[in-house]
C-alpha cells in the first residue's frame, strides 16, 4: 500500500512539473480572433477620424460666426432698443402738416 501511495505521489509530482501552455501556445490557434480584434480597431479608428472631421467643421463654423458678429456690429454688451420711441410734440405737428397722419 505504501508503494501505491508513493507511485501516486510521483505521478502527481510529474503532472505538476509538466509545463503549462504559454500564452504564445494558447494563442497559436486564435488567428481569427486576432483578425477580428484588428477589424474592430480599424473600424474604431475610422469612426474617430470621421468624428474629428465633423468637429473641425463645427469649429470652423463657430469661428466664422464669431467673426461675423464682431465685424457685423452686433455685440453682447449693449442690448438692442426694443421699446418704441415716444413721439415729441414737434414730430407730431410735422406729421400732421405733411399729411402723414393716418385717420383712424
Amino acid at each position: 500500500m505504501a508503494d501505491e501511495q508513493t507511485q501516486e505521489n510521483k505521478q502527481q509530482e510529474v503532472k505538476k512539473e509538466e509545463p503549462t501552455p504559454t500564452t504564445r501556445d494558447a494563442n497559436e490557434g486564435s488567428e481569427p480572433q486576432t483578425a477580428n480584434l484588428i477589424e474592430r480597431a480599424n473600424s474604431a479608428a475610422e469612426r474617430l477620424e470621421k468624428a474629428n472631421e465633423k468637429q473641425e467643421q463645427l469649429i470652423k463654423q463657430a469661428r466664422e460666426l464669431q467673426a461675423y458678429e464682431r465685424l457685423g456690429g452686433t455685440t453682447q454688451g449693449r442690448p438692442q432698443e426694443t421699446e418704441p420711441k415716444e413721439e415729441t410734440p414737434q414730430e407730431y405737428a410735422k406729421r400732421v402738416m405733411t399729411g402723414e397722419l393716418k385717420k383712424e
